[in-house]
């Protein structure tokens, strides 16, 4: 009975997918305009049969927009492939006609001076929906479709109701280049009899998948650092408009049900209100109204959380917005077998549609609320900022003009306001240089964002996090910076915020013709400089002693041009140089001499010719395409270099044309004749950089002699006889290091640390592994402290065995070197700081002594 009843649901299940039409997912009781298109008219199939690629979906709604009157379309971004990202404003005609002035009003709401005179009762509630930051959770971006079409063509009084009170912004595809891959791969393998077996390879993408970005990044992640063109937009549109209520709609594992929020309430982030959290509970009531009205099953308050603020779904609560997350089991494709029967891809969409409607009730019911809430939340930035004893950060270095443009570019596009530093300023041991560094004052509208992006964090009310638990910007970035209090603003000028800051300009010091030119290692842009000579076969030194010509000495890592050994191609170098001070911002310093004052002469036999670096990266075969991911947008977007992804199962073939392998994160394994290969090419002069269990792959293969401590357990006798079961996850999750800052000393003296400004340096780290110190105290130039933890949670135990171990090890293999990282120098591309590590590795990696590997 039980077998003929299974077969009986999958038939059913099958029909009921092959039927689909519009009216599976329309509420009932409403008529709709037939001079609105429904996408099946525009794209030849109704929602859910197939998956809408991106172009089809831009396709519909510039198509919906151009037939209704009440939305119309606007492109906020391009992505790296050139697709836009468009988004729809909704509501009514006479709404819309009066834009400008509804969005003057509604912004008003954020600032203080002004948002006292508005009256809430006759403003209109400001509701952003957000699809599928993941392009492989595609189930949200077909479901904007529906909202589309909803919006535009639905007739009625609760409808004309809504959208006279509010305005609605569709944002239909947060991720269009994963979006379009992603359907590219499930459409190519659909069969016309769907077959629901997990094993097909409908269901199963190939490396990287279409999670990511073009550049294999989680966009979800990157709503704080804004380092890519889809986050910069949508920030900017989310500060034009301030919206009360932002969804962001996802997919889990196939197994799963459908979440919304609130999530677990004791990881909520510590400067989001309660009240937030109040009017998420308010909506959950409506997102299970609406839910049980189709007989979904759902969940809330578990699982997720709202701490990491740089998520789609948490950046609106430091913005006095409320933001909500969505959770819908992923059929992966167009229908899978899971716990409950049959997941069809339309079931998914049903759900992301429907708690859109939800949504957009909850606002309207709740909409001066929410309105008053915003008001509430900027009006009380200024008694938070009043009993903060910090009164203003201070950062900047004097070195690097580059990292200080991009973090000030960061807050300004955060609307934090930031200020030129008009004195300086000595605090902490460190000296801030007026017109070289920026201050911001807590006393501000956006205290609560301005805070969390500054403040070190290391008490918790709880010890699970679904993603980082800090994200301190000044230490991601390597910058001195310091906390002001009221004595120190004395002087300090705050007349008006920077409404923008400028790409630094560098400038020739001295004259064309020069001997020698002369670019000193502190610029972050310094080596994107140096490749455009070394790409042109122009000959480079690097000083690994210092150099005095007059009264300025050059420190180890200057790399100097010397013009009469290629003196053919002096015109070229000096165009290029121009070039180095306008597009890089780098100075460049002409030398009239090789003979010293002080320290070694040009010519000494201790300085190291430069070699272009010719760079493979790994991909697939277990690599992290994160991690890979970021080290191909650093090289390619920042430093404008050639590399090669490399697939791991191609280790075997001829790797001569390289000169530099880098490792990233990894699980996997390859064959013992891939390892030969590999290990005869670094024995032959190539340079390795790799780092986490990219590192320790290499010491299980033993190609390097690198050991990693055990992690055993305690031993037996302190072993408790048992634990309670209902504890078994809490207390393995807070064994998790999720994501932390710890502090490193580094030598000043290795060519790794060359223009690195201090011998101290924040480090990220978000896993376990920990190396073991070298027999050779050479070998680990970089070595956490003793007391390592600056910001984020880690346990007890772990942060016991973190300190004082190694963060770098050098190994010499043949003539040739792997330097291993403990820690991922690119973390999410936002880490300027440490990338100086790893772009140190790769241009100066084959100039350490042998003497200083392990």
């Amino acid at each position: 009975m039980k077998k003929h009843l299974t077969l009986l649901l999958t038939i059913l299940s099958f029909w009921s997918f092959a039927q689909v039409d519009m009216t599976y997912y329309l509420p009932e009781g409403l008529s709709y305009n037939p001079d609105i298109p429904t996408p099946k008219e525009v794209l030849g199939y109704h929602p859910g049969e197939w998956h809408v690629s991106h172009d089809q979906l831009l396709y519909y709604m510039r198509e919906v927009s151009a037939a209704s009157d009440r939305m119309v379309m606007q492109e906020i971004a391009r992505t790296y492939e050139g697709r836009p990202l468009v988004q729809l404003t909704v509501s009514s005609p006479a709404n819309l006609a009066n834009l400008d002035q509804i969005k003057a009003d509604h912004k008003k709401l954020t600032d203080p001076s002004s948002s006292a005179s508005l009256n809430t009762e006759d403003m209109p509630i400001v509701m952003w929906l957000g699809y599928s930051v993941h392009g492989n959770e595609a189930s949200g971006s077909n479901a904007s479709l529906l909202t589309a079409y909803y919006l535009a063509a639905a007739i009625g009084p609760e409808i004309d109701e809504m959208l006279e009170n509010s305005i609605i912004i569709i944002d239909p595809s947060f991720n269009p280049d994963g979006l379009h891959r992603f359907s590219t791969w499930v459409n190519m393998h659909r069969s016309h009899v769907i077959n629901p077996d997990p094993n097909d390879r409908e269901y199963d993408e190939v490396w990287p998948g279409g999670r990511t970005n073009h550049y294999w990044f989680d966009l979800n992640r990157d709503w704080l650092p804004l380092q890519h063109p889809e986050s910069r937009g949508r920030i900017t549109r989310f500060h034009e408009w301030k919206p009360n209520i932002l969804t962001d709609h996802h997919e889990m594992g196939t197994n799963s049900t459908f979440f919304f929020q609130p999530g677990i309430p004791a990881r909520k982030f510590p400067w989001t209100p309660d009240k937030n959290v109040d009017l998420t509970h308010k909506m959950a009531a409506f997102h299970a109204k609406y839910l049980d009205n189709i007989g979904s099953l759902y969940y809330s308050e578990e699982s997720f959380d709202d701490f990491y603020i740089g998520k789609g779904s948490t950046y609106p609560d430091v913005n006095g917005s409320v933001g909500i997350l969505f959770e819908q089991a992923s059929s992966r494709g167009h229908a899978q077998e899971n716990d409950y029967g049959i997941l069809t891809f339309p079931m998914a969409v049903r759900n992301h549609f429907t708690a859109s409607l939800s949504t957009m009730a909850s606002g309207i019911a709740h909409r001066k609320e929410f309105l008053d809430y915003q008001r509430d939340f900027y009006n009380g930035a200024s008694s938070l900022a009043a009993k903060d004893p910090v009164k203003a950060y201070v950062f900047g270095s004097a070195k690097d003009p580059y990292r200080n443009y991009e973090l000030a570019k960061m807050l300004i596009q955060h609307e934090i306001d930031v200020y030129p530093l008009n004195r300086n300023v000595s605090k902490s041991g460190k000296t801030f240089e007026a017109n070289g560094a920026y201050v911001v004052p807590m006393s501000q509208d956006q205290y609560r964002l301005a805070k969390a992006i500054f403040e070190t964090r290391t008490s918790f009310n709880d010890s699970l996090f679904y993603d980082v638990s800090t994200w301190t910007m000044p230490l991601a970035f390597n910058l001195p910076y310091a906390e002001l209090g009221s004595k120190d603003l004395s002087g300090i000028s705050f007349d008006e915020p920077l409404e923008y800051v400028s790409m630094p300009k560098g400038e020739l010091m001295g004259d064309k013709g020069a001997y020698a030119y002369a670019i000193e290692p502190y610029g972050y842009l310094s080596f994107k400089s140096i490749n455009r000579l070394l790409s042109k076969k122009v000959v480079v030194q690097m000083l690994n002693e210092t150099h005095t010509d007059g009264n300025k000495t050059y420190p180890r890592g200057t790399m100097i041009i010397p013009v009469g050994v290629q003196e053919h191609k002096r015109a070229w170098i000096e165009q290029t140089i121009d070039k180095i001070n306008k597009e890089d911002g780098i100075n460049v310093y002409a030398l009239t001499t090789g003979l010293a004052k002080s320290g070694v002469d040009l010519g000494s036999r201790s300085n190291t010719t430069m070699k272009e670096p010719k760079i493979a990266v790994l991909v697939e075969g277990g690599v992290s395409s994160y991690e890979a991911g970021e080290v191909w947008h650093l090289l390619d977007q920042r430093y404008k270099m050639k590399v090669t992804l490399l697939p791991v199962d191609r280790l075997g073939r001829d790797l001569s044309r390289y000169n530099r392998i880098i490792i990233p994160n990894m699980w996997g394994s390859v064959s013992d004749s891939q390892k030969k290969n590999l290990k005869e090419w670094i024995s032959q002069g190539g340079v390795v950089i790799a780092w986490k269990n990219g590192g320790k792959w290499l010491s299980d293969a033993e190609i390097t002699g690198v050991k990693y401590a055990s992690g055993s357990d305690d031993e037996d006798e302190k072993k408790p006889a048992f634990k309670a079961y209902e504890n078994l996850d809490e207390e393995r999750g807070a064994q998790v290091t999720g994501g932390s800052i710890f502090e490193a000393l580094v030598d000043l003296t290795h060519p790794l640390a060359y223009g690195m400004e201090s011998d101290r340096m924040a480090l990220f780290r978000n896993h376990n592994l920990v190396m073991e110190k070298s027999k050779n105290v050479y070998a680990n130039p970089l070595v956490y402290t003793e007391n390592p933890l600056l910001s984020g949670y880690v346990s007890e135990e772990n942060l016991a065995k973190f300190k004082n171990s190694p963060a770098v090890t050098v190994s010499n293999v043949g003539r040739g070197k792997v330097i291993t990282l403990a820690d991922n120098p690119n973390f999410r591309a936002f880490w300027y700081g440490t990338n100086k590590i790893f772009i140190n590795a790769l241009f100066f990696g084959e100039a350490i002594s042998r003497g200083a590997g392990e």
